[in-house]
C-alpha cells in the first residue's frame, strides 16, 4: 500500500477520455486505462484529502470478481490483461495495482441494482409507498430487513448527481425487451453468486449495481467495476439486527462524520480528520481481506 494518496493521475503519453469522481480513463488506441485514483467523494462532493491505497484495494476487489463472473458472462477485461498490466507497470509502477485495460465498449443508459435487503433509497421508499418502487412488498418489514427474493431495481445514468430509478418497462423501452432481460437474468445471477461468497466470509451483501455495455456487433459485457464496497453495500454479518441502519465496509464513516457537521453538501468541503480517514481506509482493507482471501 502506497503512503501518500494518488489524487490525480498525469504524465501519461495517452489522452484523457473521462474522469470522475473516483476514475479516470485514458486511450490507449485499442483499449482503454481505466485508473482507480484515492480520492473520496460524499454526497456527490470531491474530499479535498484521498485514502492512500483505497483505489488499489477497489481494482484488486473487482479483478477478483471479474475472474469469478467469467464462468457467467463476458466482461471488459482484455484478453491478455495480466501481460499488459504488468507491463505497464514496468515503466508506471504507481499505476499498476490500482489499473484495468478494458476493452472499448458502449455502455448501457442503465444501471443494473438487484437489493436483496430494504435499506437506503429502496427503505426510503418503503418507508412512503409501502412498495419497493414497481415492486409490492410484505407490510411489516423493518430497515435492513432481508427481501423475501432479490429485485432488480434499475436507474437511470447521469453525468452528475443521483442517478434515479426507473420501472423495468421503461428500461426496457430504453434498451430494448431482450437486451433488458438478459441484463436483468445476468445481474440476478451475479449477485447471487457475490451473496454466496460473502456468506462463506461472514458478511452480508445487501445490494449491489453492475454496469453493462455492448460492442459493435451488440454483444454484451459487464463493465466498470464490480460488487466492490464503492459500487455495493457489504455489512458484517456478526453485528446484523433488523430494524436500523447497519454498519458497513465503504465510506459511509466519512458520510457519518460529515453528517456531524454544519455542512450544506456542497464544494467547498470540509476537512477530514486523520483519524476519519484512517477508520474508513481500515473498513476499505477488511472488505478486501473478507472478499479476496477469506477461505
Amino acid at each position: 500500500m502506497p503512503e501518500n494518496a494518488l489524487l490525480k493521475v498525469e504524465g501519461l503519453p495517452y489522452p484523457l477520455v473521462a474522469a470522475g469522481k473516483v476514475r479516470e480513463v485514458f486511450d490507449m488506441g485499442d483499449a482503454l486505462l481505466m485508473v482507480a485514483t484515492d480520492r473520496v467523494s460524499a454526497f456527490d462532493v470531491v474530499m479535498n484529502e484521498g485514502l492512500a491505497g483505497k483505489g488499489i484495494l477497489l481494482t484488486q476487489i473487482s479483478l477478483y470478481w471479474f475472474e469469478q463472473a467469467g464462468a457467467v458472462t463476458q466482461h471488459h477485461l482484455v484478453d491478455d490483461h495480466a501481460a499488459r498490466i504488468a507491463e505497464l507497470g514496468k515503466t508506471y509502477p504507481e499505476l499498476q495495482y490500482r489499473s484495468m485495460i478494458v476493452k472499448k465498449l458502449t455502455p448501457l443508459p442503465i444501471e443494473a441494482v438487484v437489493r436483496g435487503y430494504l435499506s437506503g433509497s429502496g427503505w426510503k421508499a418503503y418507508k412512503e409507498s409501502g412498495q419497493l418502487f414497481e415492486y409490492t412488498l410484505p407490510g411489516d418489514l423493518q430497515e435492513s430487513s432481508p427481501l423475501p427474493q432479490p429485485v432488480f431495481t434499475p436507474t437511470t445514468k447521469v453525468a452528475s448527481g443521483h442517478d434515479m430509478p426507473i420501472d423495468c418497462v421503461d428500461a426496457a423501452k430504453l434498451i430494448g425487451e431482450e437486451l433488458f432481460q438478459r441484463v436483468h437474468d445476468l445481474s440476478i445471477e451475479l449477485y447471487n453468486m457475490g451473496v454466496e461468497r460473502a456468506e462463506a466470509a461472514d458478511i452480508i451483501l445487501a445490494d449491489t449495481k453492475f454496469e453493462f455495455g455492448t460492442d459493435a456487433q451488440g454483444e454484451l459485457y459487464l463493465i466498470d467495476e464490480i460488487l466492490t464496497p464503492d459500487s455495493s453495500r457489504y455489512w458484517p454479518r456478526e453485528s446484523f439486527a433488523p430494524g436500523g441502519p447497519q454498519p458497513s465496509y465503504d465510506k459511509q464513516f466519512v458520510r457519518d462524520y460529515l453528517e456531524s457537521l454544519e455542512w450544506d453538501k456542497t464544494p467547498p468541503p470540509p476537512a477530514l480528520p486523520a483519524e476519519v480517514l484512517a477508520g474508513t481506509l481500515d473498513r476499505y482493507i477488511e472488505a478486501y481481506t473478507k472478499i479476496c482471501l477469506f477461505g
